[in-house]
């Protein structure tokens, strides 16, 4: 979910591993120039949507790497299957009152543009969190822990979990997808 901290701790995780990071949404304000609120004024959630699932189908055939997707992209099960047969996937679960607190002057949300927040972040924890633990292989829960201690905690859960990924770049796409 947002604020549950992927970026600050997917790129703490990538240092301790001593791999490339990557943020799904940083790439795609990057690739079109403008900032996440931007697209979707411009295209729509549905716009947004499309092209964060070419990113994640573009990152996940790359190997090593540690990618931070968006709270959202768990909604397409597309997204879904590449993520959990691509990759290792980490859940960072936490509280709707934490994430709250940690987004409320973040005016980069474009879903948290409402006049209750809280109660969104609410609706959205539970119509994904079933989609977060069914794809995740770890879940971290992120509570008050600083993000060092959190990375220390995730480092041998990742090896305790004894998944294997593949790191073929030739993986077949599941769905033709529109990526210009």
């Amino acid at each position: 979910m947002m604020g549950a901290g992927k970026t600050t701790i997917g790129r703490g995780l990538a240092r301790a591993l001593g791999r490339e990071f990557v943020d799904v949404d940083q790439l795609i304000e990057d690739r079109c120039g403008v900032r996440v609120p931007v697209i979707f004024e411009l295209e729509g959630e549905a716009g947004f949507r499309q092209r964060e699932s070419c990113i994640i189908d573009e990152y996940t055939r790359r190997p090593m790497l540690v990618l931070a997707t968006g709270g959202g992209a768990v909604l397409s099960e597309t997204n879904r299957r590449m993520l959990a047969e691509r990759g290792l996937v980490i859940y960072l679960r936490a509280r709707a009152d934490d994430l709250y607190q940690r987004t409320k002057a973040d005016r980069n949300r474009p879903l948290l543009q409402t006049a209750d927040p809280l109660g969104r972040i609410r609706e959205l924890l539970a119509l994904r969190e079933p989609m977060y633990e069914s794809v995740a292989d770890v879940v971290v829960d992120t509570g008050k822990m600083s993000i060092a201690r959190l990375v220390q905690k995730i480092l041998p859960m990742l090896d305790a979990c004894g998944k294997t990924v593949p790191s073929s770049p030739l993986l077949p796409p599941w769905q033709k997808q529109d990526c210009s």
